[in-house]
């Protein structure tokens, strides 16, 4: 029979304080605890095999501790301790095991942000939540923010955005260490997939080969044969290596969903040697069809109808579309906002900042508003013909109206709709708050459709189609939030807002002149719908783009 040691009832002790004191409880009855923690670690026998009696008269534990240490060393389990956890949302308990957040600290984070894991604690920090709550001063942050970024560094699966760096890195360096081989980059990362597993490459080099260069490099094999091999280092990233004697052809193979390859290969069958990708192609009559498109099966068809357009470039971009400046909770002035989108050259900048129901990140109160409308036409005198609209990020409340009285609404070129609070919402809720929002005749983009933070957060549920249908019945553009933690409206429903002629607008989402960068990231998720520039409103000239304005203001009556 299993019997637990010092060590392990001691950490069961120091986590019920810890959630104890997450959850407010007596401070005497935490304190208990960890004290109970620190002597039962320190104790120079075990308690296992000891009487009674005897483990209650230790200084530190007491009669009450005792019970729960026989229950431990009798059932293996501390049930007041299983009460807490079942009561804690993971992601809270996970918070525990970053360096630098304590208890107390996590306890604001979860009762008065609602937030629940360790990305969502992330982005809060990004966008400068934290700052307007005791004890969050800007260099707290700052160690809050990279101890997360060391935490999520470590896990398995990775956002395309955080590992695009280290990627293109790996790839030079093994290039350069194996001159003699052919390494062709393939899988998730080629596909421009959102979440990367791992890295994967198809190869020329032998199973032997990269077995001695990746133990030379202190890295772990997971899987070694003539096919596959796969090491895993300190990085905690795994690489996947195809060994191969037809190079492009499994690089076809490694380059694409399994519904495309199952659809290609029932019509396209693979045959002998091929010199490239494009070859493969050209055999089957096919024109050519990037990785990044290789999802759907019925891309194969648009393809044979020459159907496919030019997808969208990061170049097409000219205008940032929804950002944040110090007048809410951004980093940068409007000024600075627009000299960095002038420098990138962009032709207009598009000002969102938050309303006023969003208090954690102080949103404009109408005073203010009148303010910052000044300042815009004052900066579009001395900018011109760069231009500043003034616009808004109206939170949709829990009966979907927005923040602001219509009025007020009235004064902004566009009205950016967003959820930001309530977000443990069932699907008939969020759809009634969302489709009453896209009714409203003021709502111009509807932000961020699901609220979803890619591995931290799920979004709410929604009906997809039912929202692309009211955005396409009341002229509502629908945001493909390009921050590389959001991506939402997901790539894989463009097929059917472009069906439905519903445009769609690649917004950096950005809080300073840094998160401008993140509209690439839009753009490469965009590409895997097949969105043209002519699609996407971001891509609009600035003459378009007013007369965009003028059709939203149009329609509020």
């Amino acid at each position: 029979m299993f019997v637990m040691d010092n060590y392990a009832i001691a950490d069961n002790f120091s986590l019920l304080a810890k959630l104890m004191d997450i959850h407010g409880e007596n401070s005497f009855k935490t304190k208990t605890y960890s004290v109970a923690a620190f002597t039962i670690e320190k104790l120079p026998m075990q308690l296992a095999g000891m009487p009674v009696e005897k483990i209650a008269s230790i200084k530190g534990i007491g009669e009450s501790v005792s019970k729960k240490i026989q229950e431990q060393l009798q059932t293996g389990e501390l049930g007041l301790l299983n009460e807490y956890l079942a009561n804690t949302p993971p992601g809270i308990i996970e918070m525990l095991g970053i360096k630098g957040i304590g208890p107390k600290k996590i306890a604001v984070i979860w009762k008065e942000l609602e937030i629940e894991t360790p990305g969502e604690l992330l982005y809060a920090c990004e966008e400068n939540r934290l700052l307007l709550y005791k004890g969050f001063g800007e260099k707290t942050q700052d160690n809050i923010k990279e101890a997360i970024k060391f935490y999520v560094s470590n896990q398995d699966r990775q956002l395309y955005g955080d590992i695009e760096n280290f990627a293109h890195d790996v790839d030079t360096k093994i290039k350069t260490a194996f001159t003699e081989d052919t390494f062709l980059a393939a899988g998730e990362f080629r596909r421009q997939m959102e979440i990367i597993d791992r890295l994967e490459w198809v190869t020329t080099a032998s199973a032997g080969e990269l077995k001695l260069f990746f133990e030379t490099h202190e890295y772990t094999i997971l899987k070694q044969d003539e096919i596959v091999s796969s090491f895993k280092g300190r990085e905690n990233i795994e690489f996947t290596f195809y060994h191969s004697n037809n190079i492009y052809k499994d690089l076809f193979l490694k380059s694409a969903s399994d519904e495309f390859l199952e659809e290609w290969l029932s019509l396209n069958p693979l045959k002998g040697q091929y010199s490239s990708e494009e070859e493969i192609f050209a055999e089957s009559g096919v024109p050519f069809i990037p990785s990044c498109l290789r999802e759907k099966k019925n891309i194969i068809h648009k393809a044979k109808k020459n159907q496919l357009a030019q997808v969208i470039q990061p170049g097409d971009i000219t205008a940032i579309i929804h950002s944040h400046s110090k007048w809410s909770d951004g980093v940068n002035t409007i000024e600075e906002m627009a000299h960095a989108a002038i420098q990138r050259g962009l032709q207009y900048l598009v000002i969102s900042d938050h309303s006023k129901t969003a208090f954690y990140a102080n949103g404009l109160k109408e005073e203010q508003i009148i303010a910052q409308h000044e300042q815009v036409d004052e900066l579009n005198k001395s900018l011109y013909p760069f231009k500043i609209f003034k616009s808004i990020e109206s939170d949709i409340l829990n009966d979907g109206n927005l923040d602001y009285s219509n009025d007020v609404l009235d004064t902004f070129d566009v009205v950016i709709a967003s959820v930001h609070s309530n977000l443990k919402m069932k699907e008939e809720k969020a759809m009634m708050r969302l489709l009453t929002a896209i009714e409203n005749p003021y709502t111009s983009i509807l932000g961020h459709a699901t609220g979803r933070l890619l591995l931290s957060r799920n979004g709410y549920p929604v009906d997809h189609k039912k929202i692309i249908d009211a955005c396409a019945a009341n002229n509502v553009v629908i945001e493909l939030n390009a921050h590389p933690k959001r991506l939402d409206i997901d790539w894989r429903w463009l097929d059917y807002c472009l069906e439905k002629n519903v445009l769609i607008s690649i917004d950096p989402d950005a809080h300073s002149v840094n998160g401008f960068k993140d509209t690439r990231y839009g753009v490469l998720a965009a590409q895997k719908a097949g969105l043209t520039k002519e699609q996407n409103l971001s891509s609009y000239l600035l003459a378009q783009f007013e007369k965009f304005v003028e059709v939203q203001k149009a329609k509020r009556g």
